[in-house]
């Protein structure tokens, strides 16, 4: 799934969660259409959401590598 798609799951607008990461709507929507995320830059868009944002490599050996 595409991380526009699973930033609009959150349930709250993308307007709204624009103005919470502080930035503008145009600019957050401009954003989601390139799905030009980092890393950190969603871990604050989960943060300001209310949410968490876990991104990691599990390994076969079951072993995670986060950032």
């Amino acid at each position: 799934m595409a991380v526009s798609e699973q930033i609009k799951i959150i349930n709250i607008s993308v307007s709204e969660l624009a103005r919470l990461y502080g930035s503008s709507p145009q600019a957050f929507s401009q954003k989601m259409k390139r799905e030009k995320f980092t890393p950190a830059e969603l871990k604050e868009i989960a943060k300001a959401a209310g949410c968490e944002y876990e991104s990691s490599f599990i390994l076969p050996t079951g072993d995670r590598v986060t950032d």
